[in-house]
């Protein structure tokens, strides 16, 4: 009898009969037909060398009592001989931090784990214990360094996160919900992320690795076991981890941190220029094709800036061979600047691409403290004084001062038409408003009146 197939089940009947031929040779061989590695693919080598390089950290500080509000009576604490000033209680908290020179003791941390602490206490993967030492910290960039004096320290080696893509692998060491040193995997979701600070400096990398609370501090590694990032934040709708985490590049927190072992403190750097992003509207009106940079937007009088020519509606777009992204790039990068360091400065004008060498200038006491005493219905911009007027210098997206209307690159000129010729003067006029007030701006050569309510 002949038996007839057809041709779908003959192709199938073929396949079917090299597989069995494949499988029975191999075992004539007396060989596996599909041999499978001896170990599965791991990073448990490269965490074996890096992961003591992580340390968990606690903190001790100290929190007001939670009192009755009888007892903020002064008659009734007399009464009762109860002392007069509330004793304030011990407060516990935890966090990590990353080795980063094993010969000076030195650790990379954040600064908000750390804020306020009166007692520092570092254990290590082997278990050993050291309080440590303050070097110095910074709320703008959310890192701090610790010191302590121990022998046979592991650094974490570490990498550039400007060679990084999105897509490249990566692990979060840390110590979550004081549980001990855990290890989570991911991508690098997003490079360059900002506004999560309305006051900082940022350029996070964004990353889906597991972070949660006690992570932060803790170490970005890339697969091959270098350090990319000091993890600080994430999103947290309901607080917990949903895969959105962020970190500090570690050339930024390395900027940090040889500021504070200098000086035990971040001296920000500056050129004297208002500025604002390079969005397609004002590249189609300056007439270039750029997609990237930022627009001087104002230069103050006797600045770096000045003094090297730069003049408003030019648009930056590299600061010593690097290329700017935008406004926020700009300010990281000057602003992180040694006061002193010469840079030079890449920009179009009128389509021509110049340069011109400047040096950092230090930001003063004054001009510090006068742009943070403005008050919270303009939170989140950066003020500069101009010729006779207040530059605006940047504004963080969804904060008060960018749902109030301002942006950057504006100049105010006056307060419920009070002449304003300095941030302070700007400070006192906003402070001495009640209700309503209105900002008297010029932006792109138009004159108009900003409401605040």
């Amino acid at each position: 009898m002949i038996v007839c197939f057809p041709k779908r089940a003959t192709r199938v009947l073929t396949v079917l009969t090299a597989a069995c031929f494949l499988f029975c040779a191999g075992e004539a061989a007396g060989q596996e037909a599909f041999p499978q590695s001896s170990r599965p693919a791991s990073l448990a080598d490269v965490l074996e060398d890096i992961t003591p390089a992580v340390v968990n950290i606690a903190v001790t500080s100290r929190a007001p009592a939670e009192t009755n509000p009888l007892l903020n009576d002064p008659y009734f604490r007399r009464f009762f001989d109860l002392p007069q000033t509330p004793q304030q209680r011990p407060r516990m908290s935890a966090g990590s931090g990353v080795i980063v020179d094993a010969a000076r003791g030195y650790i990379l941390t954040n600064h908000h784990v750390v804020d306020g602490a009166s007692e520092i206490a570092v254990t290590l993967k082997d278990r050993r214990r050291f309080t440590a030492e303050l070097v110095g910290s910074d709320k703008a960039t959310d890192i701090a360094l610790l010191r302590i004096d121990a022998a046979n320290l592991t650094a974490l080696e570490l990498g550039d996160p400007g060679a990084l893509r999105v897509g490249d692998s990566v692990v979060a060491i840390g110590n979550p919900f004081g549980l001990g040193q855990t290890v989570t995997s991911g991508i690098v979701s997003a490079l360059g992320r900002s506004g999560l600070n309305v006051e900082g400096y940022e350029d996070f990398i964004q990353t889906d690795a597991s972070i949660n609370p006690g992570n932060s501090g803790g170490a970005l590694a890339t697969a091959d076991g270098r350090l990319v990032g000091i993890n600080t934040a994430i999103i947290a709708p309901a607080g917990g981890n949903v895969g959105i985490g962020f970190a500090v590049p570690i050339d930024m927190a390395s900027a940090v941190m040889k500021q504070l072992i200098e000086h035990g403190e971040v001296r920000r750097g500056r050129i004297g220029v208002a500025i604002q992003d390079l969005t397609p509207d004002l590249a189609e009106a300056l007439g270039v094709t750029e997609t990237h940079g930022a627009v001087v937007a104002g230069v103050e009088e006797d600045s770096s800036a000045a003094k090297a020519g730069l003049q408003a509606g030019d648009i930056i777009v590299s600061v010593d061979g690097r290329p700017i992204s935008g406004s926020a790039d700009l300010r990281n990068r000057i602003g992180l600047s040694p006061a002193g360091a010469e840079v030079e400065v890449a920009y179009l004008r009128d389509g021509r691409r110049q340069t011109a060498a400047m040096r950092v200038e230090a930001e003063s006491a004054r001009q510090r403290d006068a742009a943070a005493a403005v008050p919270d219905r303009l939170a989140g911009a950066s003020f500069e004084a101009g010729s006779g007027n207040v530059l605006v210098s940047n504004v963080a997206p969804d904060s008060p001062a960018a749902q109030a209307g301002l942006r950057p690159g504006d100049v105010i000129l006056a307060v419920n038409r009070q002449r304003v010729a300095s941030v302070a003067d700007l400070t006192r006029a906003l402070r001495a408003a009640r209700g309503t007030v209105a900002l008297d701006l010029s932006r792109g050569g138009m004159r108009f009146l900003l409401v605040l309510r």
